[in-house]
């Protein structure tokens, strides 16, 4: 009988290889296997924070789920829906009034619900994965 069990548990941090210089506190995303990178705008491969500094090449921590400060791109209010912005900075999503395929994959790309707001500052964001 064969078993099957996580490699990490659900919202562990994990270590990855940077494939870029990456900051503590910036959103990262998926660049490669096990690695990452400084998330883009709008990207749906975000994967969590960085635990610190690392040049490309090094190792860094990526922390997971619950409650990250994250740097705000331009104005965010507490309860909005965030993205990933670019620089691995998060914005508020655009509210829609018509619908369009955009809208659909930005939705793909929301990062999680602010919990504290500002502009051009760390905000308190509660991570959706």
């Amino acid at each position: 009988m064969s078993t099957h069990i996580h490699l990490f548990d659900p919202g562990a941090t994990v270590t990855f290889t940077a494939a870029a210089d990456v900051a503590a506190g910036q959103l990262l995303a998926v660049a490669g296997n096990r690695s990452v990178s400084p998330a883009a705008a709008k990207s749906a491969a975000w994967i969590g924070a960085a635990a610190f500094d690392a040049k490309a090449g090094e190792k860094v921590a990526v922390l997971r789920g619950g409650v990250q400060r994250l740097t705000a791109s331009g104005t965010v209010a507490a309860g909005t829906l965030v993205v990933a912005a670019a620089g691995g900075k998060v914005a508020a999503l655009a509210p829609v009034t018509t619908p369009t395929p955009a809208d659909v994959a930005d939705t793909r790309a929301v990062v999680g619900i602010a919990l504290t707001g500002g502009t051009d500052v760390p905000v308190e964001i509660a991570l959706d994965r």
